[in-house]
């Protein structure tokens, strides 16, 4: 029974408990497990085949509280890896049941059940040959909604009308045989999958993402300056920080970056509300009857997943190669007049090379993938069970091996973006200067510039290749026993006492690697991270009074568990303790606390103590420099007062003296922006206390109906996570000062500027973020769960037979 090592038919659950079962499962025909998993109140499925900027795993997050805080099990032995769980390798046909715990297992199971646990529970013994198929698309009618007419001012458009797409399929093939009359049992599975992707523009509820100006502002949709109008800012002379567009309507002029039809580009048109996706997976389970009281078991699954995120294609900004901006030649043919002067000043019109940023969106181009490939295996294998009706025992273990592998869509190359630019008339034909072969001019003046030409050109710099491999190592040994055999029975009650004792070693080991085109663009290290844990566990089921009058059950359970982690020097301990008291059959009071500790996973571990460090992304600002207003039509820059207060600024070690000078402004244009530091932290176990308690309800003069309702309530010690340097920045402003937030925020001495070259191992001068031991948080609420099970007889005139369903 999932929540419990001891196995009893007639044992009432202590913790709440649901089960979905196979008729469940077939009545929904899904493609994967999160259609199974999604109508559950207490789950929010990590739905990363969903959306963009995710890995394609499928992962469970019970309680809201994050995958790393949720057990998944299959047959009652760990799915994986915590951070390399994926759920999608399981087919729903041989499903047939999943069961969801929520509340603190740890004691049970071991780290990461501080949420509860999921555990899925195949199919046994399956005999013949079963195809399962399912087909199914989206049906949507598309009407203006609030988002349609702020997205069509902008010239994003607004699909009306009926679509039909989001095509999703899937097979199933299993077999089943058993053989020397029973003994051997032999079963396996292949499963394909696919999924058509769906973006976010083909719903008019998303033809763009909202922002609100102020608390009752004016709504408007997201813009981003990478549209295919073009985005050009000098970066020198009198405009040096203007920021210009090219017109709209195909003329050669320049108008000023921001709201209006073809100004500005619409940076999630291209986002998923499904990713295209293709899995395969396949599977084979054996077990054997070694003698009548000795079963050999085992199993193997394999799967392969590739999806992909795409991306509009584009120039990028030079930001992301460095601190150099782009230069182009003033006498460049594709420039007018006011244009050259403009970006050039006094110089329009000669040779001289003038810096600027471009970003530049091509709509006629193929978007640039991402592409992410899922493989692994897991195996399970191990010996089980008795000794005479009072003990059962099982030794068994599980390997698992989970790779990703990400390739990321080609990138405008630099250099070449750079010999584009530099253009020349030769006979009144654009020529790159450079006369490198194979060099296509760029018009990065004039609004929808066909990009086909020059992006076979220019998309040549490989966005990179990371490798990321984790494996687990897991040996169980499992014991339990019916001590009421050995006379061990409260006089009040029929059944006796029920232990199960436990001991479990874990080996997790998590490696990166990445490519030099990676490391060139992201910066971080390879990491080859370890840990082992050894376990022991007792859990004793105690009914106390049976079948008495008000007690038809008083029961009390009790667990405990004793870990320790290699990689932390103290041991650590979960435990819980449950009652159950049925003063009738028809009613039953549960109740239950648990201590759960978890310990951070490899990755975790990896986040919080490697140290890297990177740039602020692009606009943003250190809030206690001088906000900067330029002038569209001029270039004029002038300063206005910080984001935040003097007394905030004060809090993070900024002198008053220096509280609003441009000195400490990270976007200069010259490569000096904030620098994000990541890691240098020591990340420890979390602790959480879960309290859950709540009746159960079978009146016996309605037969088929159960309900129960459940009060919850799991609070988090030292929550472990990851946060980035806005969780610091936000935190200090919003918070007046906080010493904890404020932190955050290391100034350099004397300057109080948030620059360091990461090359010099700085102590100061940058902004923390990372994974460590950060607050307190609670999660609660109230479960409620209702079944009638209505008998239907039906009548076989020719028989005379009756049938129950």
């Amino acid at each position: 029974m999932t929540g419990s090592r001891i196995q009893r038919p007639n044992m009432t659950s202590a913790a709440p408990i649901t089960s979905v079962t196979a008729q469940d499962i077939r009545a929904q025909a899904p493609t994967n497990i999160e259609d199974v998993l999604n109508r559950l109140p207490q789950i929010a499925p990590d739905a990363q085949q969903n959306y963009q900027d995710s890995d394609g795993r499928q992962r469970i997050k019970l309680r809201s509280l994050g995958f790393e805080r949720t057990l998944t099990l299959i047959d009652g032995k760990r799915i994986g890896t915590q951070n390399g769980a994926d759920v999608g390798i399981i087919p729903p046909s041989m499903l047939e049941r999943v069961d969801v715990l929520t509340g603190g297992a740890s004691s049970v199971y071991g780290s990461d059940a501080v949420a509860g646990v999921v555990n899925f529970i195949l199919k046994k013994d399956f005999e013949g040959l079963q195809i399962d198929g399912n087909y199914n698309f989206y049906n949507h009618d598309n009407n203006d909604t609030i988002v349609s007419p702020l997205a069509r001012a902008n010239s994003f458009g607004s699909p009306r009308g009926m679509t039909n797409d989001g095509g999703r399929a899937d097979i199933t093939v299993t077999a089943g045989k058993k053989l020397f009359d029973g003994k051997l049992r032999l079963s396996g599975f292949v499963n394909y999958r696919h999924t058509d992707a769906v973006d976010y523009d083909a719903r008019s509820s998303s033809a763009c993402q909202l922002v609100q100006t102020g608390k009752d502002g004016p709504l408007s949709c997201s813009l981003s300056t990478y549209s295919r109008s073009g985005y050009i800012s000098p970066r020198s002379g009198a405009n040096n920080g203007a920021t210009y567009v090219n017109d709209p309507n195909g003329t050669r002029t320049f108008v000023p970056y921001g709201v209006g039809a073809g100004n500005a580009a619409n940076p999630y048109d291209g986002y998923s509300y499904q990713r295209g996706s293709e899995r395969w997976n396949a599977g084979g389970f054996v077990s054997a009857d070694l003698t009548s009281d000795i079963e050999v078991y085992g199993s193997g699954i394999w799967f392969r997943d590739k999806s992909v995120n795409v991306y509009p294609a584009r120039i990028y900004s030079y930001t992301v190669y460095g601190d150099q901006p782009y230069q182009v030649n003033c006498n460049n043919p594709y420039l007018s007049g006011s244009q050259a002067s403009a970006i050039c000043g006094g110089a329009a019109g000669t040779n001289t090379k003038a810096p600027i940023e471009l970003r530049y969106r091509f709509n006629d181009l193929a978007d640039i993938p991402d592409t992410y490939i899922n493989s692994g295996i897991r195996a399970t294998g191990g010996f089980r069970g008795k000794v005479d009706d009072t003990w059962t025992w099982d030794v068994g273990g599980v390997y698992a091996r989970n790779q990703q592998v990400v390739n990321y869509g080609n990138l405008p190359d630099y250099d070449r973006v750079n010999q584009s630019l530099d253009v020349v008339n030769v006979n009144g034909v654009p020529t790159c200067a450079s006369g490198v072969a194979g060099c296509v001019p760029f018009n990065a003046f004039t609004a929808n510039t066909p990009g086909q030409p020059v992006a076979d050109w220019l998309f040549t710099a490989p966005g990179g290749r990371t490798k990321g491999v984790g494996t687990l190592w897991d040996g169980l040994l499992s014991v339990t026993g019916d001590l009421g055999k050995y006379g061990v029975t409260s006089p009040l009650a029929n059944q006796g006492v029920a232990i199960a004792l436990g001991a479990e070693y874990r080996h997790d080991n998590y490696t990166s690697t990445a490519d030099s085109f990676y490391r060139d663009l992201n910066g971080g290290a390879d990491l080859d991270i370890s840990q082992s844990v050894w376990e022991s566990n007792i859990e004793v089921q105690a009914p106390l009074i049976e079948d008495r009058p008000f007690a038809h059950l008083l029961q009390a359970n009790g667990g405990y568990r004793v870990s320790k982690y290699s990689s932390n020097p103290k041991t650590f301990n979960t435990w819980k303790i449950e009652g159950i008291y049925a003063p009738v059959s028809d009613l039953t009071f549960r109740g239950s606390y648990n201590k759960a500790q978890r310990a951070p996973t490899v990755i975790e571990i990896g986040q919080a103590r490697n140290i890297s460090y990177g740039l602020q992304g692009g606009s943003q600002n250190d809030f206690c420099a001088p906000t900067v207003t330029t002038n569209p039509t001029t270039g004029a820059i002038s300063y206005g007062t910080p984001v935040a207060s003097r007394d905030v600024c004060r809090a993070t070690g900024l002198s008053d003296a220096l509280y609003g000078s441009p000195t400490l402004l990270c976007n200069q244009g010259d490569g000096n922006q904030c620098t994000v530091q990541s890691g240098g932290y020591t990340a420890d176990p979390e602790t959480a206390y879960t309290l859950t308690y709540g009746l159960v309800v079978k009146p016996s003069f309605i037969r088929g109906l159960v309900f129960s309702v459940d009060r919850y309530q799991i609070k988090i010690d030292n929550s472990l996570g990851y946060n980035d340097y806005t969780y610091y920045t936000d935190g200090c402003q919003r918070s007046n000062g906080d010493p904890f937030f404020c932190s955050g925020i290391v100034r350099q001495p004397g300057t109080g500027i948030l620059y360091a070259p990461a090359s010099s191992n700085p102590t100061s001068g940058f902004i923390r973020q990372g994974t460590t031991n950060y607050y307190k948080s609670i999660a609660r609420g109230i479960d409620f769960q209702a079944q009638y099970t209505l008998p239907l007889a039906v009548r076989a005139r020719s028989t005379g037979a009756s049938m129950a369903h």
